[in-house]
């Protein structure tokens, strides 16, 4: 089984920064990919970006290319979204996921991972 904790969320206006990270214990060496989600209430989860930690296959949502930058600590298992030039449209609960196995194909089916933490709330003004 394998635990993920975010952290890093807030508030911030518009043209910001902020940082999260998404802290992974348990039997974390089978996982694959390590990915970040986002949703607001009445939406379905969408995608953020993607890390294949065997590989060097790094996948971008087409709504943060150029803003949000994906990367992991291999040494920490720790996965962080590094977030610039906000918009108010980026507000939602971002959410870290795990899975030992995927398609690059799949990497922001919701139903292909099997580990998911609490969420973290961005807001953007």
């Amino acid at each position: 089984h394998v635990q993920l904790v975010e952290s890093g969320g807030g508030s911030v206006q518009a043209g910001g920064s902020l940082r999260l990270s998404c802290a992974a214990s348990g039997n974390t060496d089978s996982i694959i990919v390590m990915a970040w989600f986002r949703q607001t209430p009445g939406r379905e989860r969408e995608g953020v970006a993607a890390f294949y930690i065997r590989g060097t296959s790094i996948v971008y949502g087409n709504s943060v290319k150029g803003r949000f930058t994906i990367s992991r600590d291999n040494a920490k298992s720790t996965l962080y979204l590094q977030m610039n030039s906000l918009k108010p449209e980026d507000t939602a609960t971002y959410y870290c996921a795990a899975s030992h196995y995927i398609y690059l194909s799949d990497s922001f089916l919701p139903g292909e991972y099997a580990y998911w933490g609490q969420g973290t709330q961005v807001t953007v003004s």
